[in-house]
């Protein structure tokens, strides 16, 4: 029996068959009720208490083994963005605590379900100066939806329940539950059926009350539909697209955004904003409406070379705090796909043919954009070609040419990793991106847990050196039993962006060595890893189709890329916030 089915058969017992338990201590009971609920992997580092490997264990639970806490929350962060469902980090307490803080932060950005379970100091231990005591729950609450501290052998299971809960949401968003030692090692009595997870409400064609938000699209002739990170997962059977055909609307995401629709459709225009193209953000800048679908209207989209138009902006989210209060326009408190039925369904109602023809010039000039967007990225490519060493627009088109399906482009936000934030240098596949935090080597770790959630994708990881040095070592661990990824690294010898901003400010190199170019950065040798550092352009698919097939069969390839200090995406150069 494979491990999957016999966490299903263990889910169904338990739900269904048990009435009471008696567990030895605290984690058996959490990770039996964690299977119960379909969770079938944690990521980790834990603290000296190995019992949890123990219950983990004897539930047929996988750990994904740690080096870094901050990583271990960043591969718990993608497995929860690429799958929709909960990831489990367990950590140690203290300084564990602590030093996954900004996976914590991102996982809060991002709006992903992640369980982070942790040690704490005994009840009787608190305020004797015990060893590695932290007042946790003060320093966790601010960056999750909800940070418990289990004080009693009872309430271990309420709590876990409680903590699944909020995770899930809407909103959704990362929880943090302490377990005492002393509460951790005491036995466990659970009576009667395990409590259940909410049972969402599933309302697929809602009609929709005639209102502002509603009176503004049936009037717009030149609208943007712009696509947020809450509705990945959300967009299934193509509604976004849809409702954007007949409201004739051009389709823009955020960078977190990215992977919800289908970006060869005739109506994607790329990514609002810092990451927009020239022709894109003349279409933006001349729109009548913008329809914002589960976004929180972050500063890389509002701002950033884009002027943003002076016209009404309706908000859908079903998280209050991503209700912008910046803007003018009707703002909707509510699940944005369940909109987006409801209104496709009003105009439908209304007729599509009338509606049609009273945007054809607008798809006229979505059209003309997005033409002009590809004359654009064939020229850079031509120019590239003349070139010395890869260039970064080279690269994504060999790794988009070379890929199968399904895919996925894990993404970190470094000054030259931002090429592939860039339409159409990039199109197509899923894709993974950290949050407006953008902490260092997010992208580098969350690919493993991306991996973990779709160990049928090809995976591969766009990052920069610096990012690849942050995760080096979990890279290492994990490439043995979970490896998979391909990892292309633009080495430019530490940080573009900071080394730019010195240069604007004319700064001493010598004085302030954000980049440091010559050799790629060392890996980690053995078996499991393939290594290779490119700089042939006639070698550059080959080598790219000999890293994937070594990933195809289970290994984790790392191809290094030697990158030139003005390889920058034009869009980000156009908009001034680098040296010209």
């Amino acid at each position: 029996m494979s491990k999957v089915s016999k966490v299903s058969q263990v889910s169904q017992v338990s739900q269904v068959s048990q009435v009471s338990k008696r567990y030895a201590d605290a984690w058996s009971a959490i990770v039996d009720l964690l299977v119960a609920n379909g969770v079938d992997t944690c990521f980790g580092l834990p603290g000296d208490d190995l019992e949890l490997l123990r219950a983990l264990d004897a539930a047929g639970l996988d750990l994904v083994p740690c080096r870094d806490q901050r990583n271990a929350m960043y591969m718990a962060t993608g497995y929860a963005l690429q799958s929709g469902r909960i990831a489990v980090c367990a950590l140690g307490k203290g300084p564990a605590v602590t030093h996954a803080a900004t996976g914590l932060l991102e996982a809060r950005e991002s709006g992903a379900p992640v369980l982070v379970l942790a040690a704490g100091v005994p009840e009787r231990r608190r305020g004797s100066g015990g060893f590695q005591e932290l007042d946790q729950v003060a320093v966790t609450a601010p960056l999750v939806r909800w940070a418990h501290r289990v004080g009693h052998p009872d309430r271990v299971v309420p709590a876990a329940v409680t903590a699944l809960t909020r995770a899930v949401g809407p909103p959704s968003g990362p929880v943090y539950l302490e377990v005492p030692d002393d509460v951790r090692t005491a036995e466990v009595l659970v009576t009667g059926a395990w409590p259940t997870l909410p049972e969402p409400l599933v309302l697929e064609s809602v009609p929709v009350t005639p209102g502002p938000a509603l009176a503004a699209i049936r009037e717009s002739r030149r609208p943007v539909v712009l696509v947020g990170g809450g509705m990945r997962h959300r967009n299934g059977a193509g509604v976004v697209e849809r409702f954007a055909e007949r409201l004739g609307a051009a389709l823009f995401t955020t960078a977190s955004g990215r992977g919800a629709v289908d970006e060869h459709h005739p109506l994607f225009c790329g990514v609002a904003g810092l990451y927009a193209a020239a022709p894109a953000r003349e279409l933006w800048s001349s729109c009548d409406l913008v329809v914002s679908l589960a976004g929180r209207l972050e500063e890389t989209v509002v701002e950033g070379g884009t002027p943003w138009p002076p016209v009404a902006v309706v908000q859908v989210n079903v998280d209050p705090g991503g209700l912008s209060a910046e803007f003018s326009g009707p703002r909707v408190l509510g699940d944005a796909r369940h909109a987006v039925l409801g209104w496709s369904r009003a105009l439908e109602e209304d007729g599509e043919a009338e509606r049609a023809a009273a945007t054809e010039v607008w798809a006229n000039r979505i059209a003309v954009a997005r033409k002009a967007m590809s004359l654009e990225a064939e020229a850079e490519l031509v120019r590239a070609a003349t070139l010395p060493g890869i260039r970064i627009a080279e690269l994504l088109a060999a790794l988009d040419a070379t890929a199968g399906e399904p895919r996925v482009l894990v993404q970190e936000n470094g000054l030259q990793d931002m090429w592939s934030y860039g339409f159409p240098f990039h199109v197509g596949g899923g894709s993974v991106v950290p949050s407006e935090q953008t902490p260092l080597g997010f992208g580098a770790a969350a690919a493993i847990g991306v991996k973990r959630a779709a160990p049928d994708h090809e995976v591969t990881a766009f990052i920069g050196d610096g990012a690849f040095l942050a995760a080096r070592a979990d890279i290492a661990v994990t490439a043995p039993a979970h490896g998979g990824v391909l990892y292309v690294v633009l080495c430019n010898g530490g940080y573009g962006w900071l080394d730019a901003q010195r240069a604007r400010l004319g700064l001493d190199a010598e004085r302030h060595p954000f980049t440091r170019p010559g050799a790629p950065p060392p890996v980690v040798d053995g078996p499991d890893i393939h290594c290779r550092v490119l700089r042939d352009k006639a070698a550059l698919t080959a080598e790219i189709l000999a890293a994937r097939r070594f990933c195809s069969r289970g290994g984790t390839a790392v191809l290094m890329v030697p990158v030139a200090p003005d390889d920058i995406l034009p869009c980000i150069r156009d908009a001034e916030v680098v040296p010209q």
